[in-house]
């Protein structure tokens, strides 16, 4: 067992077993009255949670996989995550490990190049809301994202790319085309500000999730991970 592990073991088994008869209880609950399950955790206690998680692993990344095997066998049957991540497919990006070593049942996790908004981005979030009870969705950019530099460089040089990665690119282009003559680094820019406007998608977009927005039940935020040094960083609308 590595050492992040045992100094949490004891508070997280105590969580997790608190946590766990908790969502049964509410989960059952909502199943018996037709209803979507209650929030498992506030979105702000949920960030709160992430941002523990990334701290942890920037400090000292280590994976244990000691308990995997006991995990999939309590979960086999059900899931209960208490936020959702859209990220890029990069795989530098993997949520679960940047978000401090996460086991299973934690994190509802939807990645595509560039982390887009389409139909079937945002069917996976409305499931995990409306569903599952996620009330926190984080749209994490990432530092030197391939999707985004192509973007890039179709706005700046007129770059045309094959296939199915035209329209992908294509969708990423007004974000890079906004920041294009902003002061600082063109790409950071832009990969900045496509999380942005990802989260603002997502939370217009989907009529559901929108009114969990009004009603503060859900929060959508946008964040950047730093490649270089694993910290993720929350963006300002």
């Amino acid at each position: 067992m590595c050492e992040i592990c045992d100094a949490r073991a004891g508070s997280r088994r105590a969580f997790l077993t608190l946590a766990a008869a908790g969502l049964c209880s509410a989960a059952a609950g909502s199943r018996a009255a037709g209803l979507p399950p209650a929030p498992s955790v506030s979105p702000d206690d949920a960030l709160a949670r992430l941002q523990a998680g990334n701290a942890a692993f920037v400090q000292a990344p280590q994976l244990c996989a000691a308990r995997l095997g006991k995990q999939r066998a309590q979960l086999a049957t059900h899931q209960a995550p208490w936020a959702s991540i859209v990220s890029c497919a990069d795989s530098r990006v993997p949520p679960e490990l940047l978000f401090g070593g996460l086991g299973l049942g934690q994190l509802f996790v939807a990645r595509n190049a560039g982390h887009l908004p389409d139909s079937a981005t945002l069917g996976t979030l409305e499931y995990g809301c409306s569903m599952l009870g996620v009330s926190l969705i984080v749209v994490l950019g990432h530092e030197r994202c391939g999707a985004v530099a192509a973007a890039c460089a179709a706005v700046r040089d007129n770059a045309r790319f094959p296939g199915f990665i035209a329209p992908l690119v294509e969708a990423i282009v007004p974000a890079a085309r906004a920041v294009l003559d902003q002061p600082g680094d063109f790409l950071d820019n832009a990969v900045r500000e496509n999380a942005r406007r990802t989260a603002q998608a997502i939370a217009t977009r989907s009529e559901s999730i929108g009114q969990g927005v009004a009603q503060g039940k859900v929060r959508v935020v946008a964040a950047r991970y730093d490649l270089d040094s694993g910290k993720v960083e929350l963006l300002t609308p």
